[in-house]
């Protein structure tokens, strides 16, 4: 009877038994067809380096002295002396003025002079023999300091028709010309002279971006951190960089009410006089990061604003992580927080993955993906 029992049992057991088996089976070509489509992509480690960001703002230059010259008595040009850009130095006669009019009424003041004089002269020796009274010598000595005082006014008139540079510097533009009518009340200078042996170089930053200037520099006061600021560099309008470096010598901390500003004025030398009054370009100030976190830009993905990586676990699943960025140096981002040195990511087809997925990771050196280092602006 227990015989027969067995003989019943047995085909059952052999058909759980291969049950199992076609599932064991299963499982392991499931595993073997996802392995073989798990995508091979590359990974780095994440590293920590110093880099230097740029921060960039508009500026205007203007030579260390701009003084505009005008006239101070009406009349017309008669000669313009020099040339735009001319070297000049101060005193030197820049335009003339025509002043016939004015040397007729000197003629007429100087006689005038002579006459008052010969008077005194007269009356001296009677004043001296008692033959007058000195009220009438001091009414005449008076009425030669008249004269004189209105020759002299005359004779300053006709020398104001030589207009003369007030500083040394290099002519601007001209705006009047031979013939052109002059006086002191146009609105219009008829040169200027600049001093641009030094330019300055003005900048504003708004009301957030200088408290956050001024409160990381170094420093107990505006004083001592406007003397500890780092030097500057000047991007000229045609995108190359000044080879002089600047200093900012002044900031006007009084917000500008009309643009919610901050002025600043650095300061460039410029032995070779390629910056000129007027020009414009973009200053950069350097902040450097020490041992920062950085990522490869190429690395990363943005959705819906924020920028995320995919970070690579020791099993090999890649998982979206969002990361807060400082600054942009070059192809790197500057990383605040969402990453650690050593962390793995993926380094280049983050943009083709969907949620959290398995990879394939081929490890590469860092740099193989960033590219060295520029210091750049941003």
């Amino acid at each position: 009877m227990k015989k027969k029992n067995f003989i019943h049992s047995l085909p059952i057991a052999l058909g759980i038994l291969l049950l199992f088996s076609s599932c064991g089976d299963d499982k392991s070509a499931q595993q073997a067809q996802m392995a073989q489509q798990a995508p091979t992509l590359p990974v780095v480690s994440i590293p920590t380096k110093t880099v230097t960001a740029f921060t960039t703002y508009p500026a205007s230059i203007e030579g260390i002295v701009n003084s505009q010259v005008n006239a101070k008595i009406s009349g017309y040009i008669t000669d313009v002396l020099v040339d735009e850009g001319q070297k000049v130095r101060k005193g030197q006669t820049l335009f003339r003025l025509e002043t016939q009019t004015l040397s007729q009424d000197a003629a007429a003041a100087r006689a005038n002079v002579n006459a008052a004089q010969v008077e005194v002269d007269k009356l001296k020796p009677l004043v001296e023999k008692n033959i007058i009274s000195n009220v009438q010598l001091e009414t005449a000595k008076a009425k030669l300091q008249q004269a004189k005082s209105g020759y002299n006014s005359i004779a300053a008139n006709i020398d104001y028709g030589n207009i003369k540079s007030p500083v040394d510097g290099y002519v601007g533009s001209i705006n009047l010309r031979k013939g052109a009518l002059v006086s002191p009340s146009s609105q219009v200078p008829m040169t200027t002279v600049s001093d641009i042996s030094k330019v300055y170089a003005y900048f504003s930053m708004n009301e957030k971006e200088y408290l956050d200037f001024i409160q990381n520099a170094e420093g107990k006061d505006i004083e001592e951190k406007i003397k500890k600021l780092p030097k500057v560099q000047l991007l000229l309008a045609n995108g190359s960089l000044y080879e002089e470096e600047g200093t900012i010598e002044t900031i006007n901390s009084q917000v500008n009410a009309n643009t919610g500003s901050i002025s600043f004025r650095a300061v460039f030398d410029n032995p070779s006089r390629i910056l000129t009054n007027g020009n414009s370009g973009k200053i950069k100030i350097p902040k450097v990061y020490t041992d920062a976190v950085v990522v490869p830009q190429e690395a990363t993905y943005e959705q819906q604003g924020g920028i995320y990586v995919y970070k690579v676990g020791e099993d090999g699943m890649a998982t979206s992580t969002k990361i807060e960025t400082t600054a942009e140096v070059g192809n790197l981002y500057v990383v605040a927080s969402g990453l650690q040195k050593g962390d793995k990511i993926v380094a280049k087809g983050a943009n083709k993955l969907r949620g959290n997925s398995k990879i394939n990771p081929q490890e590469m050196p860092f740099d193989s993906i960033a590219k060295p280092i520029e210091k750049v602006f941003r």
